[in-house]
């Protein structure tokens, strides 16, 4: 066993009532430490071991004050003083022999289970000095390794089969019992290997420490920390993946993955020998935070997008979330959230690695105690999930994670599948073979235009803060319009996206294909499909051209569209401010549409796409509407900027953002139908439409992916060849209004609006 003094105690020691040494007995002076003496071997106090010579402190033979108890003692007190309660600081010996000890003894405590523990010597130049030569000890199984041998970090080693001691070391160990330092380093003894989390356990805090003069804070920190390790596991487990689920009744749940965690690091015994079995609490602390940021970002996703975040598809949005930043708040502000974002997931990466670790110390220390927590546990989730008992409106039983990884492995073999899929899909089309002359013949001589207003959802006429206004600025401009003699038919299309992804929701309007993801755009502007604007270059009988203000970079997808020219924000002379992410505001969009192409003179039938981007989110500051002849270069914009409300503002308030976003469609609306009445004519047709619904800040998560969609022209025979779609007059639908999705639009337009006989061919695609 390996002998005590003052300065190297062990927890088990400071409890066991027989393991007292009387002062001035055993001791030497702290000349040589960490002196060893058999366990089993010993004679008798001051006898040698069998085949070793006796230690120092034993030579002497019994001393007075000190009785020769022999074997029979050593074993009783050695089993007296495995079994005493760590928290008593004394104890007596097997005669009931009251000892004095040095009140220092009692000065420190360990900082995981509230033992006494005693300083080490002076300055770390000695050791511990000597032990008694009759009081062997039996330490518990999980503190082997725990007994600090040395003051200065040195880590002294005994022969456990020879008992000599290192003198030079100024430590000993005894192989039977254990081994360590002062300084952090611990030894551990043949066959019975340190436990994970001992480490910490078997630094010895120096006389007058702070743990030492504040026992209870010391004690409290410990619990509290575990305390915040559990909470910190159970919120990565029972953290949803959907904000319409972020509520407190999630998390005061039983996650059935932390029952089984623990179980399984109950069988593999955490306190166990090698390296592997060692590293799997921080493996499993990794995954867990892996997890919890694949979490966070499917909450991202769900608020703006609504749907989770695509392992396979989506990371390429990260980047397209950041050049809006940049747009939107600047450069310093993008970098600042990328960074808030990075630490962020560090962060969480940290905690619950160290969570996952201390846990499983934890578990080393209480093993049988985790066991029956975990059978009860284990039986109280089981009765729960058999009778279905519920907290609030979720079980109590729970296993989200679970399914959650079921579901993101089902989606990443979705997602590499999906390629293949898509383009088999995409290579059958019903028009591409369709000759030019029987391509779009209801509509030759026409100026036809299709307009995207952005963020242009079902909400915008349907919720009750924000639906009155812009409905009546509808009503108001349609009895102008029909008055003037036009005539208009409206319905609704589901957007394939959702707060976002505006070019996903236009693909899939030209194409006729269902593009839900960066892959089958790419897949898709990287083919020879025709989509409905390359149908009218086909003919011949169209100019084509784009009016893309929110293109701020090179954007080789327009010939993919077939537009034989494309005016984006650095091409159409706008001198004024951006407001927000829009660089242009919508008025000038149209009036640049008009100076440059529309209202040249001579020229023959055109079809324009016009994207209208003012109604983008943050929807502040707006620009507001001007005189037609009051446009200019934009640089009137400059003040109308500075009258606008700041975009910080307004998203503190909830109620603000729906306000300001029903202002900024009423803005684009007017801007619309406004030009329409300026400048349109017999032979205009309109085609107006929203991209996809706002976020879910303006919808409540409501009214899903609907889009309002109107075709608005002044000669009758346009619409008379759309009778059959069941759209409703007017430029508002009504909520019973038919709803396709949003890829059934290109094939049914070529149909209304091509040769008859060839229409008759094609079977139009949606419902």
């Amino acid at each position: 066993m390996a002998l005590w003094t003052r300065s190297g105690r062990l927890p088990a020691q400071a409890a066991a009532p027989a393991a007292e040494t009387p002062p001035g007995g055993g001791t030497d002076g702290g000349a040589a430490g960490g002196t060893a003496c058999g366990t089993e071997r010993g004679k008798g106090s001051g006898g040698e071991a069998a085949g070793r010579p006796a230690p120092v402190g034993s030579l002497e033979g019994p001393r007075e004050g000190r009785p020769n108890s022999g074997p029979a003692a050593e074993t009783a007190a050695h089993r007296s003083s495995g079994s005493q309660d760590e928290s008593r600081g004394g104890g007596q010996d097997g005669d009931r022999q009251s000892v004095t000890r040095d009140p220092r003894q009692d000065g420190d405590r360990d900082s995981d289970q509230g033992t006494p523990r005693d300083g080490g010597s002076d300055g770390g130049t000695h050791g511990t000095g000597t032990g008694t030569g009759s009081t062997p000890e039996r330490r518990p199984r999980h503190e082997v390794g725990a007994h600090a041998g040395t003051d200065g970090g040195t880590d002294g080693r005994a022969d456990a089969e020879n008992g000599r001691a290192d003198a030079e070391t100024h430590g000993g160990t005894d192989r039977g019992t254990d081994a360590g330092t002062d300084g952090g380093t611990h030894g551990a003894p043949e066959g019975r290997p340190r436990p994970d989390g001992e480490g910490d356990r078997a630094a010895v805090a120096e006389p007058g420490g702070w743990r030492s003069r504040l026992p209870v804070a010391a004690r409290v920190l410990r619990h509290g920390a575990t305390a915040l390790a559990a909470a910190v596991v159970a919120a990565a487990l029972l953290l949803p993946s959907k904000l319409g689920h972020l509520t407190a009744p999630v998390f005061l749940r039983i996650p059935v993955e932390g029952i089984f965690g623990v179980a399984v690091l109950l069988l593999l015994g955490p306190g166990g020998p090698g390296r592997l079995r060692r590293a799997i609490p921080a493996l499993a602390g990794v995954g867990l935070g892996l997890m919890a940021v694949l979490k966070l970002l499917d909450l991202g996703f769900d608020g703006v997008y609504k749907r989770p975040f695509d392992l396979v598809l989506d990371w390429v949005l990260l980047d397209y979330g950041q050049s809006f930043l940049k747009d939107s708040v600047g450069s310093a502000g993008a970098i600042g959230v990328v960074v808030g974002a990075l630490l962020l997931v560090v962060l969480v990466l940290c905690l619950t690695t160290w969570a996952a670790v201390r846990l499983n110390r934890v578990l080393a220390r209480h093993s049988a105690a985790a066991v029956g927590g975990t059978l009860v546990l284990g039986t109280v989730w089981v009765v729960c999930a058999a009778l279905g008992v519920r907290n609030t409106a979720v079980p109590v039983a729970a296993d989200s994670s679970a399914e959650f990884l079921q579901d993101r492995v089902q989606q990443v073999r979705a997602g590499l599948r999906d390629k293949e899929e898509f383009a088999r899909v995409a290579a059958d089309d019903d028009f591409a073979d369709l000759p030019a002359d029987r391509l779009l013949t209801g509509l030759r001589g026409k100026d036809v235009i299709f307009a995207f207003i952005e963020s242009y959802g079902r909400s915008a006429l349907e919720d009750p803060e924000i639906a009155p206004s812009v409905s009546a600025l509808l009503a108001d401009t349609d009895r102008r319009l029909r008055g003037a003699g036009w005539s208009s038919r409206s319905g609704f299309l589901t957007s394939p996206t959702y707060g976002g992804g505006s070019w996903l929701a236009h693909s899939t309007f030209n194409s006729g294909l269902w593009i839900k993801n960066q892959q089958r755009y790419r897949t898709l502007t990287s083919g020879d499909r025709m989509t409905l604007t390359e149908a009218f270059r086909k003919t011949g009988a169209w100019r084509t051209v784009g009016i893309m203000p929110g293109v701020t970079r090179s954007w080789p997808e327009g010939k993919f569209y077939g537009l034989d020219h494309v005016y984006d924000s650095r091409s159409m002379g706008y001198k004024g401010p951006k407001f927000s992410w829009t660089p242009v505001p919508d008025q000038y969009s149209l009036s640049a549409f008009e100076r440059l192409e529309h209202g040249k003179p001579g020229r023959g039938p055109m079809m324009a796409e016009i994207m209208l981007a003012s109604s983008h989110n943050p929807w502040a500051p707006l620009p507001r509407t001007l005189g037609w002849d009051e446009i200019g270069d934009g640089s009137v914009y400059d003040s109308v900027k500075e009258e606008g409300e700041d975009p910080g503002e307004v998203w503190k308030d909830p109620s603000r953002v729906r306000t300001e976003y029903g202002r900024a469609i009423e803005y684009s609306l007017t801007s619309l139908l406004s030009y329409v009445e300026e400048y349109g004519g017999e032979n205009t047709v309109l085609v107006f439409l929203g991209d996809h619904q706002p976020v879910s800040t303006v919808t409540g998560d409501r009214l899903g992916r609907d889009v309002p969609a109107t075709i608005l022209a002044r000669d009758p025979a346009v619409l008379d060849r759309i009778a059959g779609w069941g759209w409703q007059p007017g430029l508002k639908p009504g909520p019973d209004a038919p709803v396709w999705p949003m890829d059934a639009f290109r094939d049914r337009f070529l149909s209304a609006y091509g040769d008859r006989s060839a229409a008759a061919t094609v079977a139009p695609a949606g419902g």
